[in-house]
């Protein structure tokens, strides 16, 4: 049977039906932070858990609803609503037609290449938005709607895996931090009376800002780490970063990442606001984006593994939102704010021996990770093909 190809606009509409603040108070609110990026859950994992609604015009949403957000697209987050409630007006509800089934249109949008054909049209731009009228300028297949639901059927035990995968990362993940409490103590109280410092004083450099570039200058050159490359202190996959043009020596010189250096997020929504990673071994040289900054510290006092695992906790985090600067749909902190960090000092044998445990946490992780990966590139390719 031949599947015709259809504009998304053909088959769905934004739905802008506006709320008025005070307006529509009983419904929850729905922000962009709230949902997981490329999961299609939501990160607090209940709609009636979401944070209140700000003093400012919202988005009504129902259960007959696609809700996409269009605020760095690259985050791939969209969201099938099973309730009602409003929502940021950086979250689009998106309302498909009677031959469109809405959760396979939430797949056609999910799919990594709709992400990068979208994506690519903001590359660069510091608060990059999709443009919504190129979103529903794409073309999508359109098979009849039970066949539709087949498909959706078999992405979503293809998913299944993957959540079970990332459920088992996680676990493993949890290893880490639950060491750290159990040799050092919550940083915040610090029960074993460690010395004490703040970061600036036991860094050998930095923090520097990274490198701003414009959008035509990304599609060939060196490796650019952007804030989608690393979460939970871990860069992700080096071989999928995007890369630019670089135009000198002293430039790659300045922006370059070293094994060893760590960065911290600068400026995002409150929920990435802070995050950080250690840079593993790089195959070739590599720059960071700026958005971000980079520091080293000073190994004579303070080992990279020891000051990446105190950073993922959680006082460090409620540290740099206390010191935020909040605009519109962005938050961001200064290199003062993060030489400002209080940190714990235990005696370097402490701290060896910390690494030395993590490294064992980490090919346990690592596993986990390949795991995860497989899964997912598998899903990743059911849904190009699906979508082709």
């Amino acid at each position: 049977m031949t599947v015709g190809r259809v504009t998304l606009r053909e088959v769905c509409r934004q739905d802008r039906t506006g709320v008025k603040p005070g307006e529509a108070a009983d419904l929850p609110y729905l922000g962009l932070e709230s949902i997981e990026s490329g999961t299609g859950r939501l990160a607090t994992g209940d709609l009636s858990k979401t944070p209140e609604a700000p003093q400012a015009v919202s988005f009504a949403f129902g259960p007959q609803h696609v809700l996409y957000g269009k605020l760095r697209p690259y985050l791939n987050k969209v969201f099938l609503p099973d309730s009602s409630g409003k929502c940021s007006t950086e979250i689009i509800p998106l309302l498909p037609r009677a031959n469109l089934d809405r959760r396979y249109l939430a797949y056609f949008l999910r799919a990594r290449p709709t992400v990068e054909r979208i994506s690519a049209k903001t590359a660069g731009a510091r608060m990059p938005r999709a443009d919504m009228d190129f979103v529903l300028g794409l073309d999508l297949p359109l098979p009849p709607v039970d066949e539709q639901r087949g498909i959706v059927d078999v992405l979503s035990r293809a998913e299944r895996i993957v959540r079970l995968r990332r459920e088992a990362q996680a676990k493993a993940q949890a290893v880490i931090p639950a060491l750290f409490l159990d040799m050092f103590g919550d940083p915040a109280t610090n029960p074993s009376s460690w010395p004490t410092s703040r970061l600036g004083e036991v860094l050998r450099n930095g923090p520097t800002n990274g490198l701003y570039k414009p959008q035509s200058a990304y599609g060939s050159g060196t490796p650019i780490l952007r804030i989608d490359g690393f979460y939970d202190g871990q860069v992700e996959d080096l071989a999928r970063l995007k890369r630019i043009r670089i135009d000198c020596e002293a430039e790659l010189d300045h922006f370059a990442l070293t094994t060893g250096d760590i960065v911290i997020n600068r400026v995002n929504s409150p929920e990435y606001l802070g995050k950080s990673a250690i840079i593993p071994r790089l195959g070739e040289p590599t720059v960071y984006e700026s958005n971000m900054m980079r520091f080293a510290v000073d190994t004579r006092k303070l080992l990279p593994e020891f000051a990446i695992a105190l950073l993922q906790q959680p006082s460090s985090r409620r540290h740099f939102l206390a010191r935020a600067k909040h605009a519109i749909n962005q938050s961001s902190i200064n290199q003062q704010d993060v030489k400002s960090l209080p940190v714990i000092l235990p005696p370097l044998v402490m701290q060896s021996r910390f690494e030395q445990r993590c490294r064992a946490v980490q090919s346990v992780i690592t596993r986990q990770d390949n795991a995860l990966a497989k899964a997912t590139a598998a899903f990743d390719a059911l849904l190009a093909r699906t979508f082709a």
